[in-house]
């Protein structure tokens, strides 16, 4: 069982996943439903902070590499047009709404990407990035309790 929790936590802070996954897997292997929630959300919240890490800290060096430059530069584009309309109109509501959405390519590690590349102040970019990812996250916990019962 705690196999399935570790498991969960990884999908969570995978940007594979996130907790768009994690969640719904601790939960269809069983696992306490509350338990899952707070493990999912916490691996989702801990991306923003390794994000900045990496982008403030690891990301100048490797930039140095043609390969890393070209793959950057790709997602940064992609972040700048995905997300940048909402985050330049409404800025902190604007990032809320983006990393809540639960579809693919929208997300914490998204997120992150777009309010480093705006210059969003980073407190209120954690923030921001945290309130989008509990409305998130309960929104796929919910959707996947109701559909277990649904399928029971």
């Amino acid at each position: 069982m705690i196999q399935d929790y570790i498991i969960a936590f990884l999908w969570s802070i995978s940007p594979f996943g996130e907790a768009k996954v994690g969640i719904p897997y601790g939960l269809l292997k069983g696992a306490d439903k509350y338990l899952v929630f707070t493990i999912c959300f916490a691996a989702n919240v801990l991306v923003f902070p390794l994000m900045f890490f990496f982008l403030e800290k690891i990301n100048k060096y490797l930039l140095r590499m043609h390969f890393y430059k070209k793959s950057a530069l790709y997602v940064a584009r992609k972040a700048k047009t995905g997300s940048g309309d909402k985050i330049k109109k409404y800025g902190f509501w604007g990032l809320i709404f983006f990393v809540m959405l639960p579809i693919p390519g929208t997300g914490v590690y998204a997120g992150s990407i777009a309010s480093y590349l705006f210059k969003m102040e980073k407190k209120r970019a954690f923030v921001a990035n945290t309130i989008g990812i509990f409305i998130s996250s309960v929104i796929v916990w919910v959707t996947t309790i109701l559909t277990m019962k649904g399928v029971n």
